[in-house]
């Protein structure tokens, strides 16, 4: 599974929308965005 550039951009842009919303949720945003990214190089590095 590849993430493109282009759905990445998508959802950078997407945190940064919810952030200026609601700025106390960044630390949840950046854990999970964090976590997800992990998991998929440890399933890539498989």
């Amino acid at each position: 599974m590849v993430i493109s550039e282009l759905m990445l951009g998508v959802i950078t842009v997407a945190f940064g929308v919810v952030i200026m919303i609601f700025p106390k949720i960044i630390n949840y945003l950046i854990g999970i965005y964090l976590i997800i990214i992990g998991a998929l190089s440890i399933i890539q590095g498989l």
